[in-house]
């Protein structure tokens, strides 16, 4: 395929559809060289976007989490998302949503006088971890950590917080790992570079709290979905060498969706029933 900057089709930036190879900015916009961007990303389904409107409310609250606000309601941003998604004539797509602080008066660390600018693109993706999907991810274990909730906006959607994020992926896929995963600032089990992370031991579900990382809209989900199987789950602090008694495992994100993961390490888990279970029941409300 070519790169994502030479296709066809369209993309909206600031309330109007332009060409993709000429939805461009400016060197000197702020966002590049001070990450003060905020992003969503999202699935749509059969012409539906999967909690579409949760995802454009988060959008607003990470803004205001990085001080600055998007100049578009979420009712405006429903609105592109829906023309976009008309406009390259896609049903079934991944949406991403991009708000940032662009080029204006200032070029510093301050940036309060520059305009702050969102725009919609949409494509068709597939399985985010490939055949992943059905034998199970191989994660390597990153030597950064998800840092504590004092020292960033940790619960906001910001580019800035993807930069371990990248580099963590990169050694991963050089070992042959399909992703990998973090321990926070404490040591505890976090989460993936881009998903949720879920365990099983004897039926019962444990998953790391979200204190200090992004309370996935996925994650958020497939909880509800497991209590509504009345299956018992621990939201909790997980300490790594509890993985080694752990029998499944899985991940879970807007792009993962439900993804069973066979090794962490050297810890091996079983893509078992559970797994399996919540994956078929996942992919039939997203696509209800």
């Amino acid at each position: 395929m070519a790169g994502y900057d030479d296709r066809d089709g369209k993309i909206w930036m600031d309330g109007k559809l332009v060409d993709w190879r000429s939805a461009n900015v400016h060197i000197l916009t702020h966002a590049m060289h001070y990450a003060s961007s905020v992003f969503e990303g999202e699935r749509c389904y059969n012409g539906k976007i999967f909690k579409s409107r949760e995802h454009s409310e988060r959008l607003h609250y990470s803004a205001s989490c990085l001080d600055f606000e998007i100049p578009f309601s979420v009712d405006e941003i429903e609105a592109a998302k829906k023309a976009t998604l008309e406009a390259n004539g896609l049903t079934d797509a991944y949406v991403r949503p991009l708000a940032w602080r662009g080029a204006g008066e200032d070029m510093g660390v301050s940036s309060a006088r520059n305009p702050v600018h969102l725009a919609i693109a949409v494509w068709g993706w597939g399985n985010y971890y490939g055949d992943a999907k059905m034998k199970g991810a191989k994660l390597d274990i990153s030597k950064w950590k998800r840092p504590s909730p004092e020292t960033i906006p940790v619960h906001a959607k910001a580019a800035g917080l993807y930069m371990i994020c990248t580099t963590s992926k990169h050694a991963a896929e050089a070992k042959g790992c399909s992703d990998a995963l973090f321990m926070d600032y404490r040591g505890y089990v976090a989460e993936a570079t881009g998903a949720n992370i879920f365990f099983v031991k004897d039926g019962e579900v444990h998953t790391p709290l979200a204190d200090c990382f992004l309370n996935g809209l996925t994650r958020q989900t497939v909880i509800g979905m497991l209590k509504e199987k009345g299956i018992t789950v621990h939201e909790r602090h997980i300490m790594p060498e509890e993985m080694e008694g752990f029998q499944q495992c899985w991940l879970t994100g807007t792009a993962a969706e439900v993804t069973p993961v066979g090794q962490i390490g050297t810890y091996n888990f079983e893509v078992g029933a559970l797994t399996r279970d919540i994956a078929e029941s996942y992919e039939k409300l997203v696509r209800s």
